[in-house]
């Protein structure tokens, strides 16, 4: 699909949908119990130790261990930093 100004739009590609944050409060990473974090289609587990993330589908968050990645220490650092998340 073109759009107006010439620049192309990918139509199997769309935006993350922000979860509820009322859905987000309750969740935890199943491995440490760490409160998570939102950030594109992935949900951060807090914990430093474990560095997980769970994988958002259509709107739905995975969180199965199976399903998840642990990720290196600076993604984690980064991706806490983009959602506010301050650890000094």
């Amino acid at each position: 699909m073109r759009l107006a100004g010439g620049s192309w739009l990918n139509e199997g590609l769309k935006m993350a949908e922000t979860l509820d944050p009322e859905l987000l409060n309750i969740l935890v990473c199943p491995e440490s119990h760490a409160r998570l974090v939102q950030v594109g289609e992935w949900l951060y587990s807090t914990d430093p130790a474990t560095r997980r993330r769970y994988p958002i589908r259509e709107g739905i968050p995975i969180m199965l261990l199976e399903e998840s990645e642990v990720v290196e220490l600076q993604e984690h650092h980064n991706a806490l930093q983009e959602a506010g998340v301050n650890r000094s």
